[in-house]
């Protein structure tokens, strides 16, 4: 990793997803990284988390960070064991697209657990100079 992390702490609360893509647009702009990916990404793995790895007002961490060989990545902690599952596309229904978007538009992208119990969501993105 390449410098310490940014991170951001927020209840899971729907309302707090603004606040998690302006996070996220302050730190690639840091980085003189465009961060019109960065913050779709981010955007779906917190909604995922808050949606579907949290009782409303449990913490959600929210993180940044560059690795060593300059890709940026983008993680989301929740406090489910859960993993995240990619559904099948279904055109009638009005979501469940999320992380089909996500595989689309990254290098990459995983969960792992965390020793102390939930998980996190990452992400790994190609570093677009801004």
């Amino acid at each position: 990793m390449s410098g310490e992390p940014h991170t951001l702490v927020i209840k899971a609360d729907p309302g707090a997803i603004k606040q998690v893509r302006d996070f996220v647009a302050m730190t690639f702009g840091a980085w003189r990284l465009d961060d019109d990916v960065a913050r779709t990404v981010i955007s779906e793995l917190a909604a995922n988390a808050i949606r579907h790895g949290s009782r409303a007002g449990d913490p959600v961490v929210v993180r940044a960070y560059r690795r060593d060989d300059g890709a940026a990545v983008v993680e989301a902690w929740d406090v489910s064991d859960a993993p995240p599952i990619v559904r099948p596309v279904d055109f009638a229904a009005e979501s469940g697209r999320g992380l089909l978007l996500i595989e689309a538009l990254v290098r990459r992208w995983g969960t792992r657990p965390l020793s102390e119990g939930g998980k996190v969501v990452w992400a790994e993105l190609e570093p677009v100079p801004a």
